[in-house]
């Protein structure tokens, strides 16, 4: 595992500064526009990104620019997408395994509005439909947008500055102990991380069973 993470790191430092920026776009975007978050890794590659910053390879500020941006604006695609053709998307075939997620994620827009907008960024599968689904909602777009953006801009700064962080490790350590101790300590905080968020979510879901559905809509945001 650490040969591929220092093989995949090697070709983001050899690669021109222009595309590691288009890649990392292009995967965060199409991971919101059309459905295949829980395919393509926009989370992973957004970290990746902010290694490669922190390593000097490309600027900081522009990692963040271009994740934030690609996540809003492939958000505002998949809305578009789902008020034109999301019924007919989500009827496909290929999402009949994940039929109970949809539904349960329609339910969740149903009842926090713009809110579960802003909370779906957090997890690959939410992000990859709930801007679909709350264009099938009929959302306002004025509405969508305000917290499409606010989760666009908090999940960009938060992936891109992880990944920074871990590229700063990663450069300490390989001066210390050599570049195989340092692919390893990016490889812990990336886990650390992502292991973090699923006991986050995991955490979210069952302060939402029947339990303690009552009190929770009562902390959550209203609808819009």
């Amino acid at each position: 595992m650490s040969a591929l993470l220092d093989t995949i790191t090697s070709e983001v430092l050899h690669a021109p500064v222009w595309l590691v920026l288009l890649v990392v776009g292009a995967v965060v975007f199409v991971e919101d526009a059309i459905f295949v978050g829980f395919v393509v890794p926009g989370e992973t590659v957004a970290i990746l990104g902010g290694v490669a910053a922190s390593l000097g390879h490309v600027p900081l500020a522009a990692v963040l620019m271009v994740v934030v941006v690609a996540a809003i604006v492939g958000d505002s695609v998949g809305f578009e997408v789902g008020r034109h053709l999301g019924g007919r998307v989500v009827r496909l075939r290929a999402f009949d395994r994940h039929r109970d997620r949809i539904d349960r994620a329609q339910d969740f827009l149903g009842r926090r509005g713009g809110a579960a907008v802003f909370l779906g960024r957090w997890t690959a599968f939410l992000r990859a439909v709930m801007p679909a689904l709350a264009g099938m909602s009929k959302m306002h777009y004025p509405t969508f947008l305000a917290w499409n953006a606010a989760g666009g801009i908090a999940w960009g700064s938060v992936v891109v500055t992880a990944g920074y962080l871990a590229g700063q490790s990663y450069s300490k350590v390989e001066t210390w102990l050599g570049r195989g101790a340092a692919v390893v300590v990016v490889l812990v905080l990336v886990v650390a991380l992502v292991v973090r968020q699923v006991r986050r979510h995991r955490g979210q879901g069952e302060s939402h069973g029947p339990a303690g559905s009552a009190s929770a809509t009562s902390r959550m945001p209203s609808n819009g």
